[in-house]
């Protein structure tokens, strides 16, 4: 279930979402997409100007671009996808992957596993601190994205 409209009031800093490659593998009935995210830029102002004053301008962008890749496998019923950052490459890797499959233990349940990786370079001793608030929003995100899916679904199912 994808939310189809942007922005949302399920989630705000979203503020569109381009389907840019769609694709049915015929032999195994996969579906993959590949879409980008235009999203609001979350991170503090005052962590921006700090870093403006380090000659790191690249923080005061107002979006950030987002690469979502996804294969859906309905006769397997599962889901994976993989998400990186687009912007501020050559300072912050953000990539996340998540997995959503039928239950070993009841075909009515979903097992969800998510994993994330961050790391900030080129900031100096801000690094961490870049990377700690990265780490912060992006648990945030976790526990907003499975709400919204859980609300998805009630709304769908019941």
């Amino acid at each position: 279930a994808f939310l189809s409209q942007y922005p949302s009031p399920m989630e705000k800093h979203v503020k569109a979402v381009e389907t840019v490659e769609e694709k049915t593998d015929l032999s195994t009935g996969i579906i993959y997409r590949r879409r980008i995210a235009t999203c609001q830029n979350v991170i503090p102002e005052i962590l921006r100007k700090v870093t403006t004053f380090r000659e790191i301008h690249v923080l005061k962008v107002p979006d950030i671009y987002l690469e979502e890749e996804s294969w859906l496998n309905m006769q397997k019923r599962n889901m994976a996808m993989k998400t990186h950052c687009l912007t501020w490459t050559q300072y912050a890797s953000l990539s996340e992957e998540s997995v959503f499959r039928e239950s070993l233990e009841n075909p009515n349940w979903t097992d969800f596993t998510q994993k994330g990786r961050i790391s900030v370079t080129g900031a100096g001793l801000l690094n961490c601190v870049l990377e700690a608030f990265a780490q912060s929003f992006l648990k945030q995100g976790v526990k907003k994205g499975i709400k919204i899916m859980e609300t998805l679904l009630q709304e769908q199912c019941g």
